[in-house]
């Protein structure tokens, strides 16, 4: 795994996480990857410094690690809270959006095209990196 820090064309600066250089080119260049702060999704990498390790553990081991705990730890809050609603998600979200049905907290699954329309829509949707089943 590697860190990024990266910046939206809005110049909001957050950090991503990626299998390696070329994960994070494919997804730039397939715009997958959106800025938390406004949703934009021209982002490019910004400069950084290297980071040292120390000790045993590699600091990449112990941030990925702490990642992968927050991220199992987000799903179970997720799966505890909302109402999953499946390949649905964009329907219900416009249903909800435009007072179609009453809003509650739902997950779902839907394609970065159907999360690109839901924002530029105004609907408030976050993609989300969940972990599989397999790591929970």
């Amino acid at each position: 795994m590697i860190l990024f820090n990266l910046i939206c064309c809005q110049e909001h600066e957050f950090e991503g996480w990626f299998r390696d250089g070329a994960s994070y080119e494919t997804q730039a260049a397939a715009g997958e990857i959106a800025c938390p702060v406004c949703g934009e999704r021209r982002t490019r990498k910004a400069p950084m410094a290297p980071r040292l390790i120390k000790g045993r553990e590699t600091a990449g081991t112990k941030a990925g690690s702490d990642l992968r705990e927050a991220l199992l730890a987000l799903r179970r809050a997720v799966e505890d809270n909302c109402a999953y609603v499946g390949d649905r998600f964009p329907d219900e979200a416009r249903r909800m959006h435009y007072g179609e049905t009453d809003r509650r907290p739902v997950y779902g699954e839907a394609s970065a095209a159907e999360t690109r329309a839901l924002i530029d829509e105004g609907i408030e949707v976050l993609p989300l990196p969940w972990p599989s089943r397999q790591d929970a």
